[in-house]
């Protein structure tokens, strides 16, 4: 019987699968296993506070897996259930409950490490699994001060951590839905992406995964001192210091708004926290020298990636989004492209090399150049570079397709690559990038994208030559698509020497 036919005779009957947990019972949807909320690691509540994550208690009989679980306390509203269970995976699977050998896709959100999770509209992994003929799974780590402040007694990357125990649930379970253990791709986009990159340097994630998609690669890594400084100053607006006894004691919700408040006045920090302080978040994971040894791009250099095969890219025109929701559009004044400039460009004279290569560009031009560079464009270029230098395979792409919002220009931002690659017209963001319904060229675009990546997890090609230092082969996904040289060259030489080193602690 093929895999149709069982879905069709099963119509009526929800799916089941046993995990080394316990049997979990889904429900078919939009031609495929849909399994929700299904518990990775205990709550990480009550005495397994601010720890590693610890196994899940079996249970007994079969356990509904009809409902995302609940987000990890933020301070924006995702949808899912109620309760401690944060830490689930979701499952998609057009062959669920059979030993199917399909490729898998394991997804991280992103949300600037503070936001996000797995339950949003837009991570929804029906049609990427149900066209592309693999397993996708998503899953929620814990953010902010719960997944990433440094504390005193407590394991630093907490929310990577999560990530690890979630993978090692994907190699121990995904077989009885169909999937293949010993083909994963892990993929993810913003802090996502700096996720996936993370995980490329992590010994407990060695052997987990076999691919890796990273999406506009967040460049931000902490050094161990900033991250303790940072850790201490988020302690302080709780009424408490850095230790995780202290701060076990307070509500989570409390956290999350001494975090906001930090966030609010990064600003006032910037003699010692440098450019963290002129981005949103006060997280990001901190090189720590065990659970992180090195930054990404160093541990790629040194053949730690060699054996997995990486795509990375990035938009372009990431910062635009921020420059828009910040209400900025328009109106960014010269005085803040010049601080724009001396905070994030590279080395003494990088503010004169980009107004030399730009000699025409405006305020907003080099404001919106020189921040995509430093937190996204580059960091994602230097990854796939690391990559050949450690001996590894890389390819390289950008998105330069224009959004079709009907309420001003976004460009090729940030974040418009997500709709493309799941096929979620109308959810979350993508819906105000491109609107309820794909238009016939985003149609285009996005089954272009979702074939590449999937061809991608289950051969590590995604359909255009491997990345070099010669000729610099780069994917154009627009309509119609095509392979160029690296079309952000001018970046790529004023960032060639730079080093995506963690960042310090300043004075």
């Amino acid at each position: 019987m093929t895999a149709r036919a069982r879905r069709e005779d099963a119509a009526t009957t929800a799916p089941e699968v046993r995990t080394a947990s316990g049997a979990v019972r889904g429900r078919w949807s939009g031609g495929v296993g849909v399994f929700l909320g299904i518990p990775f690691a205990a709550a990480p509540v009550g005495p397994r506070r601010f720890a590693a994550p610890q196994p899940v208690r079996p249970w007994d009989g079969v356990r509904a897996a009809s409902e995302f679980g609940p987000p990890p306390p933020q301070p924006i509203g995702i949808p899912g259930g109620t309760g401690d269970d944060w830490l689930t995976v979701n499952v998609w699977s057009p062959d669920p409950g059979r030993e199917a050998g399909l490729p898998v896709l394991v997804w991280i959100h992103g949300g600037a490490y503070l936001l996000g999770g797995s339950s949003q509209p837009g991570y929804d992994g029906a049609r990427l699994a149900r066209d592309g003929g693999v397993v996708v799974v998503t899953l929620n780590y814990r953010v902010g001060v719960e997944g990433f402040a440094q504390l005193d007694g407590a394991p630093p990357n907490r929310g990577l951590l999560d990530q690890v125990a979630a993978l090692e649930w994907v190699r121990d379970n995904v077989r009885g839905f169909g999937g293949d253990p010993g083909r994963v791709t892990v993929f993810g986009e913003s802090a996502g992406a700096g996720s996936a990159a993370a995980l490329l340097a992590m010994p407990s994630a060695a052997g987990l995964f076999g691919r890796v998609i990273a999406q506009s690669v967040a460049g931000t890594f902490f050094s161990a001192p900033l991250a303790a400084d940072v850790g201490a100053v988020l302690a302080a607006a709780a009424g408490r210091r850095p230790s995780a006894t202290e701060l076990a004691e307070v509500e989570p919700a409390r956290l999350v708004a001494a975090g906001d408040a930090v966030a609010a006045d990064l600003g006032s920090h910037e003699h010692r926290w440098g450019p963290v302080a002129r981005t949103t978040t006060p997280f990001a994971p901190v090189v720590d020298g065990e659970v992180l040894p090195v930054a990404p791009w160093q541990a790629l250099a040194a053949g730690a990636g060699r054996d997995v095969d990486l795509l990375v890219g990035h938009t372009r025109d990431e910062q635009r989004l921020f420059t828009w929701l910040d209400g900025r559009l328009g109106a960014v004044t010269e005085q803040e492209a010049a601080t724009a400039l001396r905070v994030f460009a590279p080395g003494p004279d990088g503010a004169r090399r980009y107004r030399e290569a730009h000699p025409d560009a405006g305020p907003e031009r080099l404001d919106e150049l020189v921040r995509s560079d430093w937190l996204f464009r580059m960091p994602s270029l230097h990854l796939a570079e690391a990559q050949l230098a450690g001996g590894g395979r890389a390819h390289l792409y950008e998105l330069t397709w224009t959004a079709p919002a009907a309420d001003g220009p976004r460009g090729a931002c940030h974040g418009l690559d997500v709709p493309l690659v799941f096929g979620t017209a109308g959810a979350d963001l993508g819906a105000r990038l491109i609107g309820a319904d794909f238009t016939p060229a985003a149609e285009e675009l996005s089954a272009h994208v979702r074939a590449a990546w999937v061809a991608f997890a289950v051969g590590g090609d995604p359909g255009w030559p491997p990345y070099d230092l010669d000729d610099r082969p780069t994917q154009v996904l627009d309509v119609p698509p095509a392979v160029t040289g690296y079309p952000e060259e001018t970046s790529r030489r004023i960032w060639r020497d730079h080093v995506f080193a963690p960042l310090p602690l300043l004075g």
